[in-house]
């Protein structure tokens, strides 16, 4: 008689020689053909190499786009953990490219000091102006590429902590609303959640949506820094019924945006645009968001607000190097400049014509730790926006999963199991504490550089080194132009500050 366990070898022996019959047969893998049940291997270890690597063998400063040490950081801060480093830096400090700050020897007191910024008023001869009073907010996430658990705590933890989030191009959701932190409306090419059956902007739609109370603005997005010029998409399998009546698309396809707007195709068209959306939302502030690719664009745009007392309240630069859900390769690693040249060339030129009082520059791209946001303010930004960030608070891994629905911490996944196991009510309070750390952070560098507050970052304020032993300072690497520089340092800033 057979034992149990002969049975199992057995089925176990069947199993492989059925197995080994079909790598030799099939004619897709050359490999699996050559060398039958061992090829296998490869494609497993294909599967499990990159986590493999991320916690047994790289560094805590190898990993791309964002390393362990800043991830960890972010992870900390969430937490309410303590965020120092023990025993010094592990950054290269002759890496070329490394940013420094220069500390004043006589810092701004920062005994019993309000940690409040001067708040920064998008629109203030507008209808409805909107203050904001938080340094780095949540930036373009849409529902469908998040799920709603992760949409409902990043709303709840913007509205602890008193500031605000974009809803991304995926239009507004309950989610949104539910967590009650003030929005961002983004109007996509593709108009999600106001939309006509052939794709063109249904104004009467949008003007129902602007009853929210909680929408504070408009962003007209014309790119982003991961495929600037591409459009997005949403794979079909993240489209529940919910989702495709939010965005007002058919079930069972994948979800695609254009790479630009049906309604305008220029600068004069996009402005008549911007102000038709600004009436339809009774006054609120509308803005652009787009990747920069050179300084046409900027050069048109600060000649029209020169002529003109309408247009956008405020442009939102993303990096090149920022982040997506899905982007094509070719795109995320070759087209678009990054957000450190970027904000400098709109900084310089909206000086240049005397019009930088007119509108308010927001940053973003890549931007998780205060150093990075307080060099981007000091770079022309009045604020920041934060993606990736936020959603290491969230649990994010960095599985680099999201384009497949498969986020093991049920962030950007609409699988009901895996988002089971984010819970809104704690993560929310995380992405407060992150958000307030973020805020903290950038005060504290202003007042070890001698300022009162961020928007007093400048590039004088830097420097950066270009080669091991040799550091330059910012104002060499990227000058003003004379005109620029005879322009007094982003005229609104001080407007702000009184406001």
């Amino acid at each position: 008689m057979i034992p149990w366990w002969g049975w199992v070898l057995i089925g176990v022996g069947a199993w492989l020689l059925f197995t080994a019959i079909v790598d030799l047969t099939q004619r897709k893998h050359a490999i699996i053909r050559n060398f039958p049940l061992i090829g296998r291997f490869r494609y497993f270890l294909e599967m499990f190499g990159p986590p493999l690597r991320q916690y047994l063998f790289q560094s805590d400063m190898d990993e791309r786009p964002f390393n362990r040490t800043q991830r960890a950081w972010v992870y900390r801060t969430a937490k309410g953990q303590n965020s120092t480093i023990g025993f010094g830096t592990q950054i290269d400090q002759d890496k070329p490219g490394l940013i420094k700050f220069h500390p004043s020897p006589f810092p701004t007191l920062d005994l019993h000091r309000s940690h409040d910024m001067a708040p920064v008023i998008i629109g203030p001869t507008r209808k409805r102006p909107f203050s904001v009073k938080h340094v780095a907010n949540i930036s373009g996430m849409s529902y469908g590429a998040l799920s709603k658990n992760a949409v409902l705590a990043l709303s709840r933890g913007a509205k602890l902590q008193g500031g605000y989030m974009s809803t991304g191009e995926g239009s507004l959701s309950p989610y949104h609303l539910e967590g009650g932190a003030d929005l961002c409306y983004q109007l996509g090419p593709a108009y999600f959640g106001c939309r006509t059956p052939e794709g063109r902007f249904d104004r009467e739609h949008f003007a129902k949506l602007m009853q929210h109370e909680q929408v504070k603005m408009i962003e007209i997005k014309l790119s982003q820094g991961a495929k600037p010029g591409k459009g997005g998409v949403l794979p079909k399998e993240k489209i529940t019924r919910e989702i495709a009546e939010i965005r007002r698309i058919p079930m069972g396809e994948d979800c695609h945006s254009p790479n630009c707007h049906p309604e305008f195709c220029d600068l004069p068209s996009m402005m008549k645009f911007v102000n038709e959306v600004r009436s339809l939302a009774d006054g609120r502030p509308v803005g652009i968001k787009l990747c920069l690719g050179g300084e046409e664009f900027v050069r048109d745009l600060a000649r029209y607000l020169q002529e003109n007392d309408d247009g956008p309240d405020f442009i939102q630069i993303d990096g090149g190097e920022g982040g997506t859900g899905a982007a094509p390769m070719s795109f995320a690693d070759h087209i678009g400049i990054s957000l450190q040249e970027a904000l400098v060339i709109t900084d310089n030129i909206l000086r240049e014509h005397g019009v930088r009082d007119k509108i308010v520059v927001i940053g973003s791209g890549r931007l998780v730790t205060g150093a990075e946001c307080a060099i981007a303010l000091g770079l022309g930004a009045d604020l920041c926006m934060v993606a990736r960030g936020y959603m290491f608070a969230l649990g994010c891994i960095q599985a680099l999963q999201c384009n497949t629905n498969h986020c093991p911490t049920g962030v950007a996944t609409q699988s009901k199991w895996l988002m089971h196991g984010l819970d809104p009510t704690d993560k929310s309070v995380r992405v407060a504490s992150y958000m307030k750390a973020l805020h903290h952070d950038v005060m504290a560098i202003s007042w070890a550089l001698g300022l009162e507050q961020p928007a007093q970052i400048e590039r004088q304020h830097m420097s950066m080194i270009v080669e091991p032993g040799r550091r330059v300072s910012l104002t060499e690497i990227y000058p003003a132009t004379m005109k620029a520089f005879r322009e007094t340092r982003i005229m609104r800033k001080p407007q702000a500050a009184a406001a």
